[in-house]
């Protein structure tokens, strides 16, 4: 199971919010690169960053940040957040993301995200399904929509997609647990490759998602507050 950091970015620094609310930021570090060595120098292989500027502004802002990261690391950077147009994940690429993951667009403009899976392939583009009560969300979970995240899946399976992060906004941030009762039910009625997100807590937490089956496991406030030590993953770390 990949093991796989996360940096979320908000005016240029390395922030966390508890299920998706800006007015909850707290700013773990001002130099997002040197969170990102930091993971590099323990292990890390895979690095999950989020433009939450982006998110909110609906077009890429912090692609700096991604170009300083994959310009001085080795990471191999996921990258997400504003990207909604050609030129935003042009710029995407071209400053270093080894992949993107796309939620809004894909549930908004999904005649764009379809292009960018038929123009880039399954290994570089994700679909993000960020969800709340099983609804996804969208606009850095600003809005909701009706569209049940089963159903959101599954349609963009036939699409081609083969890789999805599936975010339940409700633990996202609170350090109490993974959705796996959803993930289970993602995995028994799609094929997809399931990167969990929100919600670990500890390295039980991870032991279980990767005993579910879940091709990889995005962390992060539990990094940050020390729930979980770097030297804690070694074993579970896929390079």
């Amino acid at each position: 199971m990949k093991i796989i950091p996360a940096i979320d970015i908000i005016d240029g620094k390395c922030v966390r919010l508890t299920k998706g609310d800006y007015n909850t930021k707290k700013i773990y570090n001002e130099n997002p690169l040197e969170v990102a060595k930091a993971f590099e120098a323990n292990g890390i292989s895979y690095l999950h960053l989020v433009d939450l500027d982006g998110a909110k502004s609906k077009h890429i802002v912090n692609h700096k940040i991604l170009e300083s990261i994959s310009t001085h690391t080795h990471l191999k950077v996921d990258f997400g957040g504003g990207l909604k147009t050609e030129k935003d994940i042009k710029i995407a690429f071209e400053c270093g993301a080894t992949q993107i993951t796309g939620g809004s667009v894909a549930v908004k403009n999904p005649a764009i995200f379809k292009n960018w899976l038929k123009q880039y392939g399954s290994e570089k583009i994700i679909l993000g399904a960020d969800c709340k009560n099983r609804k996804i969300a969208t606009t850095g979970w600003l809005e909701s929509t009706k569209v049940d995240v089963i159903d959101f899946i599954q349609q963009y399976e036939l699409d081609g997609i083969s890789q999805v992060i599936c975010t339940d906004i409700a633990k996202d941030g609170m350090l109490q647990g993974t959705s796996n009762e959803l993930y289970k039910e993602i995995m028994s009625k799609t094929n997809v490759k399931l990167i969990a997100s929100g919600g670990v807590s500890s390295i039980k937490d991870l032991v279980q998602l990767k005993q579910l089956g879940c091709y990889g496991a995005i962390i992060g406030k539990a990094i940050y507050e020390g729930k979980i030590e770097m030297k804690e993953l070694s074993n579970l770390i896929e390079s």
